[in-house]
């Protein structure tokens, strides 16, 4: 049960940190190198919510308002030229990652910092102790995927986020305002990223490179899953499973490129991944 539980659980925080890569990445057809960078600053807004011994949970809506208006502010000065040129995009935004790294060096320092747990002890399920934080990971994850299912299926701007992808240059003639609809996208892509790196921190140290870490694994992720929030999901339950059971029967080094690897084999066979026609 908690190696079942251990593979549903990791599954979770894999979309829960992919998620905002997606959103971009579904609508703007770029790839956003910066992501680590959103999840390292959502993680220092809860170093800085303790500091000011504010609630642990209050970074959760701090980090989503610190992340989208940065994220607003890249988008408009730094991404919004480059969308005819994704791989210049690629390149700029990996250099904006590698500055934010430092100026958070410059702030916070290089040392190793720990935030209070939003979510502390075990519950008992079908009679194994399992840790709280994690089953709350999933409930995040479901929450997550919901609202962004709404987003785009019941709003304005998800419906005109769909045109987008669809046929921009359609979607423009029929009167969308696609800049404003990149420039949202963006913005809530990397407000999630922020809250993401939030909900990353009682589960590991925070230090100015922990988004590197889970940059990679989050890109193949995405590539698997084309634009698709549900597809994500499910590869987020097959990779994350795969990690959990290669770290338990293998060794945790093998464990920790596993998600990369397999994605690598999947996106060598069939280019398109999981959403193969």
């Amino acid at each position: 049960m908690t190696l079942l539980l251990d593979m549903v659980t990791t599954a979770a925080i894999l979309f829960i940190v992919a998620a905002g890569l997606l959103a971009i990445f579904g609508v703007l057809k770029i790839i956003n190198f910066a992501h680590g960078a959103w999840l390292t600053i959502g993680a220092y807004c809860a170093v800085a919510t303790a500091g000011l011994g504010l609630n642990p949970w209050a970074a959760l809506p701090i980090a989503f308002a610190v992340g989208a208006i940065l994220g607003g502010i890249t988008e408009q000065v730094i991404v919004r030229p480059l969308y005819r040129r994704p791989l210049d995009a690629i390149l700029a935004t990996w250099g904006l990652g590698i500055v934010i790294g430092q100026l958070i060096t410059l702030w916070f320092g290089r040392d190793v910092q720990f935030t209070p747990n939003l979510l502390s002890g075990t519950v008992d399920v079908f009679g194994v102790g399992y840790s709280l934080y994690r089953l709350f990971a999933v409930a995040a994850a479901l929450v997550i995927g919901l609202a962004f299912t709404f987003l785009l299926e019941g709003t304005r701007l998800g419906l005109s986020a769909q045109a987008v992808i669809m046929n921009e240059t359609l979607a423009r003639a029929l009167g969308i305002d696609t800049a404003r609809v990149r420039l949202a996208t963006f913005m809530v892509g990397t407000g999630l990223a922020a809250l993401a790196g939030v909900l990353l921190t009682p589960l590991t140290s925070v230090d100015p490179n922990m988004g590197v870490a889970w940059l990679i694994g989050s890109f193949m992720l995405v590539m698997v899953a084309g634009s698709s929030f549900s597809t994500l999901a499910i590869a987020c339950l097959v990779f994350g499973g795969a990690q959990v059971l290669v770290s338990t029967f293998v060794s945790p080094i093998f464990g920790g490129i596993t998600v990369a690897v397999l994605c690598a084999l999947v996106l060598r066979i069939s280019p398109k991944g999981f959403a193969r026609a």
